[in-house]
């Protein structure tokens, strides 16, 4: 299941206000600070998950049918989810980060 949720919101994290999604798809992270936040649960867009905590950009994937990903982690609760990249994600910059990580 998959509920289609573009709505606009100001980022707990980095506070910037973050518009809809440019090709009108889900909007589920800050495309500034990629933080995103731990709202739905067994779903996409079921906003059921009571945690509600900040969700951090750890890593990197691609997905043959998605493209490439950002792994977030809930800060409080630990649960790990795969969103995939907008168009307007500061996606560059945050390989460079991760990639700069594996290294060390």
């Amino acid at each position: 299941s998959f509920i289609m949720r573009n709505e606009s919101f100001v980022c707990e994290n980095c506070k910037k206000t973050v518009s809809l999604h440019p090709d009108g798809s889900a909007r589920n992270h800050c495309p500034f600070c990629l933080h995103s936040k731990h709202v739905d649960d067994t779903f996409p867009g079921d906003r059921a998950a009571t945690c509600h905590a900040l969700m951090e950009p750890i890593d990197i994937d691609h997905k043959k049918n998605k493209g490439y990903m950002i792994l977030h982690r809930c800060t409080r609760c630990k649960k790990e989810i795969l969103n995939k990249i907008a168009p307007d994600d500061n996606f560059l910059a945050f390989t460079k980060q991760v990639n700069k990580q594996r290294r060390m």
